[in-house]
């Protein structure tokens, strides 16, 4: 003979088992947006760099490359001083920095954006940490400014 408390046993033990499955899926839909915001902020610094880039072959002006660059980003909130811009010369791509003495054209024109994403759950951002994101974009210089 089963009494009126045989149902409740049952009623109780999905209630203990979803107190205890309910924070891993919050955890786990949390961290798909951290996921989703990281993969927003690289593909914004990728666009940065290349429109950086595109202004550069036409403008060698570093500021105006720098705040074109920092514009294409607004979202991020990256300053202009994380956009690093320097020319290279073609004929010796592997040097690094700026290694084309005069600026003319064929020298190519190298933007590096860089921005620290930290995750939004305090959780995952205490076990990852920040996270330096970096994109470079070249491209060779087709106008030079007077």
């Amino acid at each position: 003979m089963r009494g009126p408390a045989a149902g409740t046993d049952r009623r109780g033990q999905s209630l203990v088992e979803f107190a205890l499955v309910l924070p891993l899926f919050i955890l786990l839909v949390a961290g798909l947006f951290d996921i989703g915001r990281a993969v927003y902020a690289s593909s914004t610094i990728s666009n940065a760099a290349r429109t950086g880039a595109r202004i550069a072959i036409v403008n060698q002006n570093v500021d105006t490359i720098r705040a074109a660059a920092a514009q294409e980003a607004v979202a991020l909130g990256i300053p202009p001083s994380d956009i690093e811009v320097y020319f290279r010369n073609p004929n010796d791509p592997a040097l690094p920095g700026n290694d084309c003495p005069e600026i003319v054209i064929g020298c190519v024109a190298v933007v590096q954006v860089r921005y620290q994403y930290l995750a939004a759950l305090p959780i995952v951002s205490q076990l990852v940490g920040p996270i330096t994101l970096s994109s470079t974009s070249a491209l060779r210089i087709e106008d030079v400014e007077p």
